[in-house]
This record gives C-alpha cells, sequence and structure tokens, in this order.
C-alpha cells in the first residue's frame, strides 16, 4: 500500500494538507542546488575585489544614493538580498567584521568555493553527512597549520604597521600613501594599548570631514565633535579645562502639571519676566560659582543663560546625543549630572584644551589632552565625500587588525601564502582520514588554493603558472605568496615585502567559512511561505 493511499485512508478519503496553499517546498537535490547556486552568486560578487589589486563596486540603493568601495562587509550589507543560504553568507561575512574587522571578502569567497566544491561532491553521490565530515575535519587540520605558521618574532610597532599597511593597500586612500596611514593608525592603537597588553579599541574614534586634502588627515589625541558654540562670544578655545556634562536644560524652571497664571496689569507682567529672569541669572551663577570652564549640555540652553556664561568666558554646547554625551564623559571622566544643585567638583572632568576650529561654514570642538588622552580620534579629509566613506572603512579595518595583531601578538604570512600552506597540509593528512570524508577534506584544499588564485587573477597574472609555482616552492619549504609591489605583481616570500596577517583573521575566516557552508550543504528541504 503506498504512503499516498494510506494517507487518504486515514483521514476518510480526503487528501491531507499540512502546509497552506500558498507554500512552495523544494525538496531533495533542487533545494541543495538552489542553496548552493545563492551561495556561490554571493561569492562571485566580491571575488574580483580580494587583494591589493581588488576591483571597486559601485552600489545604488533604490533612493539613488551611491557607495564605491572593494570592502567586502560593505558591499554585502548593501545587496538587497532575499535568499535565505545567500543570506547565510551576509551573516558570515558580519560575523567576521564583528569578530576581527577585516577578512570578510575572505570568508566569503571560501564560503562560496566549499560550496561549489560540495555541489560537486553531491553529483557523485556523496552523502552531505560525509561531506560536513570531511570539511570539519580539513577544517581543523588548517587551524593547526595556522598556528604553526606564526611568526616567532615580537609584534612591535614595526609589524603592526605591516599589519595595517597590508589591510589597507589596494584600497581607497585618497591623496595620503597606505604608510601614513599606517603609521597613524598604530600610534593610534598604541594610545589604547594597556600595560597587559589589552587594547581599548572603543576609545580610538574616527571622524570624518569633507574638504581639504587626505593628506590632512590626523591624529588627535583625544575627541572630535560636530558641535558648534551656543553662544558666537564664547571663547573658541579653553586650556586647562574642568568639563560639566549635564542631561537637564539650562533654562528658568517650568510649573509642573496643568498651571494658569493671571496676569491683570503691565507690573504683573514686569514681576513674572524679572522672577523668571533672577532665576535664569542663579542658573549661569551656579554654574559660573562651581568652576566649571566648559558644559556639555544635551538639551536646551536658553539664550539668556548661554549670553550670561559668554561674559563669563564660559564655552557651552548643547543638544548633544546620549552617543557624544558618552564619548564625552569616558573622554573627560566627567560623571553625567541631571541637576545644577549641589555641584561638586568630583564630578567634574578635565582636558587640557577645549578648541572649536572652523572647516567651511562648519565649527567643529576638538577635545584635547589630561583625561581625553585616554582617547584617540583619526580626524579624516577628503576632498569627496566618497573619499573620505572608503578612507573611512579602510582605516576601521586597520585599527581592528592592528588590535588583533597587538593582544593576540599573533601574525601569519599574507599575499596567500598561509593559504598554500593549508592546502599542502589537508592534502598530506587527507591520507589519514578515513571513508568519503576523504575527498571532501581534499576537495576543502582545493576551494582553499581558489584564494591565491584569485589574488594572483586579479593582479593580471596567470592563475594556474602562478598556482603551480607556489605549490613547487612550498614542496621546497618556501612559503611563498602573490605579492604586489608597486606596478608590478611575483611570486615571493612575502615576509620580505612586509605583507602579514593577524592569524586570528585567517582562523576565524576557515572556522566561519567551514560553519556557513556545513550549514548549507545539510539543508534539504526549503518550505516557504509565498
Amino acid at each position: 500500500m503506498s504512503q499516498a493511499s494510506y494517507a487518504r485512508r486515514s483521514t476518510g478519503g480526503q487528501p491531507l494538507f499540512i502546509l497552506a496553499e500558498d507554500s512552495t517546498r523544494t525538496r531533495g537535490s533542487d533545494a541543495q542546488g538552489s542553496n548552493i547556486a545563492a551561495g556561490r552568486a554571493i561569492a562571485e560578487a566580491v571575488r574580483t575585489t580580494l587583494g591589493p589589486r581588488g576591483m571597486d563596486k559601485l552600489l545604488v540603493d533604490s533612493s539613488g544614493n551611491v557607495v564605491i568601495t572593494n570592502d567586502g562587509a560593505t558591499i554585502l550589507s548593501e545587496m538587497d538580498i532575499e535568499h535565505p543560504a545567500a543570506e547565510m553568507l551576509v551573516d558570515l561575512a558580519q560575523a567576521q567584521e564583528e569578530e576581527v574587522g577585516d577578512g570578510t571578502t575572505t570568508a566569503a569567497v571560501l564560503g562560496g568555493q566549499l560550496l561549489a566544491k560540495a555541489e560537486s561532491l553531491l553529483d557523485d553521490d556523496i552523502h552531505p553527512t560525509a561531506i560536513v565530515e570531511g570539511y570539519r575535519a580539513a577544517a581543523d587540520i588548517a587551524l593547526e597549520t595556522i598556528e604553526s605558521l606564526e611568526l616567532d618574532d615580537d609584534v612591535d610597532d614595526d609589524l603592526l604597521r605591516a599589519v595595517a599597511t597590508s589591510s589597507m593597500t589596494g584600497k581607497g586612500t585618497g591623496g595620503i600613501t597606505v604608510d601614513a596611514l599606517a603609521a597613524l593608525v598604530v600610534d593610534a592603537i598604541g594610545h589604547v594599548t594597556t600595560d597587559e597588553n589589552a587594547v581599548e579599541r572603543d576609545d580610538v574614534h574616527v571622524f570624518t570631514k569633507v574638504g581639504g586634502s587626505a593628506s590632512d588627515t590626523e591624529l588627535v589625541p583625544g575627541i572630535v565633535l560636530d558641535e558648534e558654540r551656543v553662544h558666537d562670544e564664547m571663547p573658541r578655545e579653553v586650556t586647562d579645562a574642568s568639563v560639566a556634562i549635564l542631561d537637564v536644560d539650562l533654562d528658568a524652571k517650568e510649573a509642573s502639571g496643568d498651571v494658569e497664571y493671571r496676569i491683570d496689569s503691565p507690573e504683573a507682567l514686569q514681576k513674572v519676566m524679572d522672577a523668571e529672569d533672577s532665576e535664569r541669572r542663579a542658573v549661569a551663577k551656579t554654574i559660573v560659582d562651581a568652576g566649571i570652564d566648559v558644559v556639555v549640555c544635551t538639551d536646551d540652553v536658553d539664550d539668556q543663560v548661554a549670553a550670561l556664561l559668554a561674559d563669563e568666558g564660559v564655552l557651552v554646547f548643547e543638544k548633544l546625543s546620549s552617543d557624544d554625551a558618552r564619548a564625552v564623559a569616558r573622554a573627560t571622566g566627567s560623571k553625567r549630572l541631571g541637576s545644577i544643585d549641589d555641584l561638586d567638583a568630583d564630578d567634574f572632568g578635565h582636558v587640557d584644551r577645549i578648541s572649536v576650529r572652523t572647516f567651511g561654514d562648519d565649527e567643529l570642538a576638538f577635545v584635547e589632552g589630561g583625561a581625553a588622552a585616554d582617547a584617540v580620534t583619526l580626524f579624516v579629509r577628503g576632498g569627496t565625500e566618497h573619499v573620505v566613506d572608503e578612507l573611512e572603512r579602510a582605516l576601521d579595518d586597520a585599527l581592528d587588525v592592528v588590535a588583533v595583531a597587538a593582544e593576540t601578538g599573533a601574525v601569519v604570512p599574507g599575499a596567500g601564502a598561509t593559504e598554500v600552506a593549508i592546502a599542502d597540509a589537508i592534502r598530506d593528512a587527507s591520507a589519514r582520514i578515513t571513508g568519503r570524508q576523504q575527498l571532501a577534506a581534499e576537495a576543502f584544499a582545493d576551494a582553499v588554493e581558489v584564494l591565491p588564485r584569485t589574488l594572483a587573477e586579479n593582479a593580471g597574472m596567470d592563475p594556474i603558472d602562478v598556482l603551480v609555482d607556489l605549490r613547487a616552492f612550498h614542496e621546497h619549504g618556501d612559503v611563498l605568496g602573490v605579492v604586489v609591489d608597486g606596478e608590478s605583481a611575483t611570486v615571493a616570500d612575502p615576509l620580505e615585502y612586509g605583507v602579514v596577517d593577524p592569524a586570528a583573521v585567517k582562523a576565524e575566516a576557515v572556522s566561519a567559512a567551514t560553519e556557513a557552508a556545513t550549514m548549507i550543504v545539510r539543508i534539504d528541504d526549503i518550505i516557504a511561505a509565498n
């Protein structure tokens, strides 16, 4: 008796519908093929951006906003993706970005290639479970290989500059050299590294301002705020300043509840106005008497209060966002106060200097020195919005990888050399993997080799010849990669050219790509509601 006839008999001869009528279901090889094709499409979308000679993508959203970048995480986040399997690879890239700050393109490309190799294995009747087990065994070998390739040298500033340079080479940096940016990045991370070698990454800020040249980019020992003085007569610079952060309106107090005032004469109106005036003067006097030089207010500041404070040489900023107020508090050591009653000097912060500079028609506040020196800001300039946006993305990635390298103290050769070593190690160890899992492990090795192959292709070299050379050199014990030096590209020792990557970035890319690929391969049924 067939299953269908049994279902009819068990329900009184009526067909049994489990899913809603508008649902669609894709099963078996069709489901696997659909998922793998979607994952591969995502990988192909970013593959040409890999490496120092990677190409850029121009992304236009439905509102006409344009983004020009070769940053993998940005490309994938800007794409309007609907396929659930493709979204898994996007999530993979986002996880890579959050964990180590770079290597998103590497992770996405590797994930797509693992899916492509899995498709061939499925066509050869290799069960998904065998593929998953083989991939996981190969990933373990890859992680061991990465650890074995870690350099014995101490991760000093020179090595950190090499890490930053490797991260930013090929990305849009406007008119400033990558070496100059790398020096700024390392200096910034050095400012926020503790004696225990922990990096306070959140204390490094990137602030962009369109105008000027990218070469005007500088490191500010403090924070930068996009804020103007409340009153034009207030000082443009205050030194050795005490700072108070107030989460309260600086104005006369308003009556609570529904209160009506009956004013039946000009004298009565004048009394009300005099009372409010007196109260505003009291607010200003309270601040001045407390010895506050700079007021950072998250609410409004009354014009009269502002004028009175300006007469006393107090610098005031109003309507700061909660994030900016938090940054000022962290940078200056100031507490956030909800009242001006009982002001205490212990609640104030301190900085060496707060200056207001003019850029075009805008004013920016620079909070520097003193307690603010615990935080630093890369003040980024550029001729256009696209330039500063791409420069900001490049700096964010470089800051993240330098922070990771400084904390872990582990870097490995870049330029695809580590990937060639991983592939070779997996092939050597695959003989010890039993059953059909061995085929999956070897397919994993082939997938990893796509990374140096893509680097060669994007650099204008013959990818097959380069891969043959890399394998041959590695068999003789030479860990070489695809090195781009100026206008030329060659197979060389990446360490001689200072091309290095944090080991954590490589390890995270392998782990994340393997996890995403194995998750997708195990799916054999897609049920979707229309």
